[in-house]
């Protein structure tokens, strides 16, 4: 009988770091739709998808958006647009 039979028993696990929390969820007009970029703590963007998502309301349900992000820390990660659209942007602070 063949020693391979079965499954192989499953490697160490390798134990890493987790990606930081996302911290921030701005809500900007992009060329005429809205979309929601997602931004660590540093403002550093992991996401950005449709602001119409269901996921959008779960995660701001009960959350006050500060309005604006025309402020400086937002200056990098916001560089594509315009002031306009910043000024009108919806800022929320996501619990972490």
């Amino acid at each position: 009988m063949s020693q391979s039979f079965g499954m192989e028993k499953p490697g160490v696990h390798a134990q890493s770091l987790h990606r930081a929390p996302t911290r921030y969820l701005v809500l900007i007009d992009a060329a005429g739709s809205v979309v929601a970029r997602l931004f660590l703590e540093s403002r550093e963007q992991v996401a950005e998808f449709d602001a119409g998502t269901e996921e959008v309301v779960s995660m701001t349900q009960g959350l006050q958006p500060i309005k604006s992000a025309a402020g400086t820390e937002w200056d990098r990660a916001l560089e594509g647009h315009s002031a306009a659209e910043r000024a009108d942007a919806d800022v929320f602070t996501l619990d972490v």
